[in-house]
């Protein structure tokens, strides 16, 4: 099994999911990278790091990279050329070079290099450009001096913008010449050496826009159109026609072929060089702010996009907002009452001023454990200018903007833009702001019925607990020795037995390769026009997500901030054999399916909601407000007394922004009950194609929105009758984790889950390691008490 290590000043998606975390602050990137290299033999002098947790740690991972030369690898986020050169050296002392660094593909992306833009600026500002031309950049929102930006940008006689919609600096240009949207665009790509993609259209372009190679050709007197250049150029590469169209059928031609995985040459040049600029990086005593990119916003290149907009963090769970993450000491020093009940269950956020070199901000906070105490951590990609577009907007803020552009408090230091800042002072405001979060609690309390996760050490301690959990509840609830699932299934139900016949669909969830992206959830509002319900009724609960991903802290009771591991669990209608949604429905909207799914007959709904109510695992929907005005009543929208709706919702209601919706899926309306329903379209699609072919319905068929997305194959769906499916196999293979959350109530879900497992040498509990409460919980200190938002997450 493999081993994750992070070392980091804030809790990211990468140190979620890492096995073993060590906090530092950003300044002191370049130390532990030092420390680290000289442990593994690096010819450097190892710099003194104060922090005993961090000093074992990098003992703890230079040991284990040694024990394991050739199979490790170690990589920085760091935009420090001097730490990366240190980097290198570390993986070529653990073998890295030639196993799983492969250096005949290297990676040809984010290659952009800051320095080339300062010095671009400088000749701007020396009068020495006359024409600017602007394309996929943004310099006067993402340069840390956005107002030195502007003003160099006047004393360019002619700027031209090809951005595809208008955005800061297209407002500034003379002429904008929009390009084509990449969907309606020809091009190629080389992400990795011997790796060409082509893009080509999937739609004709909407507009009257035109690409921005096109344009140059015009400018530069070509007649011909950029789809033949482009055409012919390949042609003419690849060696004829058929060859250009089997790569443009394939999407990628892989050129490289079967080369053998390439050690390049290392050079120790630089490295004293290197370890003397680390040295000299500046440190602090006082607070510290980390600027990141959020999964959904990036750098701030999808703001247009409300799916993104309201999307979960995966860390905190907010929507439509940036804020600050602290850590529980910091909260501490500034006198936030995070322990408190109306902290956790109420959106209102204590808001801090952080001033740095005479830069202030206000920001919401959020107390998150595994933090380092002495930083603070703010997304970047917020905080654009409102007259870009109504999903820029939020009427909550006297600004109108959606959060706070924090780029301001980014530096330059001559080479590269740092990404973090010292010397910050806090302050409490004493002021509050509405945060719009999906999920305010976050542990679950030892209740093992619904997540199981341990350590590797644990569970190699006792392969059989959780089977031994199962079977104890088969027997218990059937009263019969030796009990199977087939036996418990058939036990407690009013219902006559039904062995399905033929299709049988089933899914199952690997919490261990889930790290929490998202992508499923926007897979699943793209495919079954999930609507966009806008900040106000986030903030009121009235989410939409079909999908949710759950996340759950564990951390150590006595120190919240001793992050023990983080669980990500996505969680959709489980479509129970026995569900307890179908037999309370008066009209009977909700139903069974012979093929085991839970339906729903959206022109039945009256909006009871009696389903959700009894929906133990809350994952059913209701429109509270017609969200995408497919109500047949005029004026539904116009709601001033139940609720008034955001600008990015009407922003989803035009013709343009419809266009998105998919025909296979009806549209809903105000006071309609929705949930997953397993992409059913794609399932009836998929049994057309197996008959048109003339075969069985196999697993090539069947691909639904959400295992589509998936970058981790965490989801694995298929019908569980047919023995060679991947489910079916999928649960042969783990016996040992397989579980079913809430098995206990005998509404015998059809999705389950493999239990997550850390890999740690930690011991968990003794001889009775989380199959009860207190192991897991108080007698093991390892899940933490309900006292406070640091401490029990």
């Amino acid at each position: 099994m493999s081993k994750h290590y992070q070392f980091e000043s804030f809790l990211s998606m990468t140190g979620a999911n890492a096995d073993e975390r060590f906090n530092h602050r950003s300044s002191e990137t370049g130390a532990v990278v030092a420390a680290l290299a000289a442990a593994v033999g690096v010819s450097v002098a190892a710099p003194a790091i104060s922090n005993a947790k961090v000093k074992a740690g990098i003992d703890k991972v230079a040991k284990d990279l040694l024990a394991n030369k050739g199979q490790g690898l170690v990589i920085c986020g760091s935009n420090d050329v001097n730490i990366q050169l240190l980097v290198n050296a570390i993986n070529n002392a653990i073998g890295a070079y030639g196993t799983t660094i492969d250096w005949s593909a290297p990676l040809n992306y984010r290659q952009a290099i800051d320095k080339d833009f300062s010095d671009l600026l400088t000749e701007i500002e020396n009068g020495t450009v006359g024409t600017l031309m602007i394309y996929g950049a943004n310099p006067v929102y993402t340069w840390p001096e956005q107002d030195r930006v502007k003003k160099a940008l006047s004393k360019v006689k002619l700027k031209i913008s090809f951005a595809e919609k208008l955005d800061e600096i297209s407002e500034l240009s003379d002429y904008l010449v929009p390009t084509h949207h990449f969907l309606e665009s020809w091009g190629d790509g080389e992400a990795t050496t011997g790796s060409i993609g082509f893009l080509q259209p999937t739609i004709a372009p909407l507009f009257k826009t035109r690409q921005w190679q096109e344009t140059l050709m015009v400018w530069a007197g070509k007649t011909e159109p950029y789809a033949d250049f482009f055409k012919n150029f390949w042609v003419s590469r690849l060696g004829g026609e058929t060859a250009f169209l089997k790569v443009l059928q394939d999407g990628v031609s892989l050129t490289r072929g079967e080369a053998a995985i390439s050690g390049g040459s290392y050079s120790a040049a630089g490295i004293e060089g290197a370890v003397a600029a680390v040295n000299a990086i500046p440190k602090s005593s006082k607070k510290e702010v980390v600027l990141y990119q959020s999964n959904a916003l990036g750098s701030g290149t999808h703001p247009a996009n409300p799916w993104l907009q309201e999307l979960p963090d995966p860390i905190t769970k907010i929507t439509w907002d940036n804020y600050a993450m602290i850590s529980v000491s910091t909260a501490d020093e500034l006198k936030i009452d995070y322990k408190s009940n109306d902290y956790e269950y109420y959106p209102q956020k204590p808001i801090i001023a952080v001033k740095v070199k005479g830069k202030e901000l206000k920001l919401p906070i959020i107390v998150v454990p595994g933090m380092d105490n002495n930083t603070i951590a703010v997304a970047l990609g917020y905080g654009r200018t409102p007259s870009l577009g109504t999903t820029y907007v939020d009427e909550h803020r006297e600004d109108k903007k959606v959060g706070v552009d924090v780029y301001p408090l980014s530096s330059f230091n001559g080479t590269s833009v740092n990404l973090y800042t010292i010397d910050a002072e806090l302050t409490n405001t004493g002021e509050n702001y509405k945060l719009a979060q999906t999920q305010i609690h976050n542990s679950y309390e030892g209740r093992v019925e619904v997540v199981k996760e341990t350590t590797l050490a644990t569970f190699l301690k006792d392969k059989e607990h959780y089977a031994d959990d199962a079977k104890h509840l088969y027997e218990t609830y059937t009263k019969k020795k030796g009990a199977t699932r087939a036996d418990y299934i058939k036990s407690g139900t009013l219902y006559a037995e039904h062995e399905p016949q033929g299709l049988k669909w089933g899914m199952s969830i690997d919490m261990n390769a889930c790290f929490g992206c998202g992508a499923c959830v926007i897979a699943c509002h793209a495919e079954n026009n999930v609507p966009v319900v806008g900040k106000s009724e986030v903030l009121r609960y009235h989410d939409m997500h079909w999908l949710r991903i759950d996340r759950y802290y564990v951390s150590d009771e006595n120190d919240p901030n001793d992050l023990k591991g983080v669980i990500f669990q996505p969680m959709m209608c489980q479509h129970c054999d026995n569900a307890p949604c179908e037999n309370v429905c008066p009209v009977a909207a909700t139903n069974h399916s012979d093929e085991g799914l839970n339906q729903m007959a959206y022109n039945r709904c009256i909006g009871t909601r009696y389903c959700a109510n009894n929906c133990p695992y809350k994952v059913r929907r209701f429109n509270w407000l017609d969200y995408t005005g497919a109500d047949s009543f005029p004026n539904n929208q116009d709601q001033t007394v139940v609720g008034k709706l955001d600008p990015a919702v009407f922003h989803m209601n035009d013709d343009l922004t419809r266009m998105v919706l998919n025909p296979d899926v009806t549209v809903r309306s105000r006071g309609v009950m929705e949930k997953c329903s397993m992409c059913v379209q794609r399932l009836q699609h998929a049994k057309l194609d197996a008959k048109k072919e003339g075969v069985p319905l196999k697993d090539k068929h069947i691909r639904l929105a959400c295992s589509s997305a998936c970058a981790a194959d965490a989801i694995v769906f298929g019908n569980i009758n047919d023995p060679e499916s991947a489910i079916t196999k999928e649960r042969e293979d783990n016996p040992l984790r397989t579980f079913y959350v809430l098995e206990q109530l005998h509404v015998l879900p059809n999705v389950n889950y493999l239990a997550k497992i850390r890999n740690t040498d930690e011991i968990i509990g003794g001889d009775d390691h989380h199959g009860a409460a207190e192991g897991h919980g108080a007698e093991a200190g390892h899940e933490a008490k309900p006292a406070a938002e640091g401490a029990h997450h």
